[in-house]
């Protein structure tokens, strides 16, 4: 009978061991480190080369507004005037379109020079702002 209880026991030790085990493995899993950091100028092995998309040229004025004007532009955050709105935009454009593209480039009132798109080329802001003047008319 003790025979049979210490082999009954051993098992149920080995089980709860490799349950343990299996646990401890999530857990290591789950709080891994997603990746390294590689500073320049450091050996990091087999790091990939940062990769540059080929540039094929300026964006339109409709997807840099779509990716960088909208959030503003698109609901009239702190009083940007919303693309479409003719009322909103016509004192603006009687302004001219080289003041709006002047305010577009070093910023206006509570919009910060280039929309906040510091990457962005003039001639995109430019095309951004033509866009958005075309649709509020």
């Amino acid at each position: 009978m003790k025979r049979v209880l210490a082999a009954v026991l051993l098992g149920f030790g080995l089980v709860a061991g490799t349950a343990m085990a299996s646990v401890e493995e999530e857990i290591g899993a789950r709080i891994a480190p997603v990746g390294e950091m590689c500073l320049e100028g450091e050996e990091c092995g087999a790091a990939a080369a940062p990769t540059q998309a080929a540039n094929a040229g300026p964006r339109s004025g409709d997807e840099v507004y779509n990716s960088v004007c909208m959030a503003c532009h698109g609901t009239g955050v702190a009083g940007a005037p919303v693309k479409g709105d003719a009322s909103a935009w016509a004192p603006r454009i009687d302004k001219g379109m080289e003041t709006l593209i002047n305010h577009a480039l070093n910023g206006f009132n509570a919009m910060p020079a280039k929309g906040g798109c510091a990457s962005c080329p003039d001639e995109e802001i430019q095309a951004a702002v033509e866009f958005m003047v075309s649709e509020s008319k």
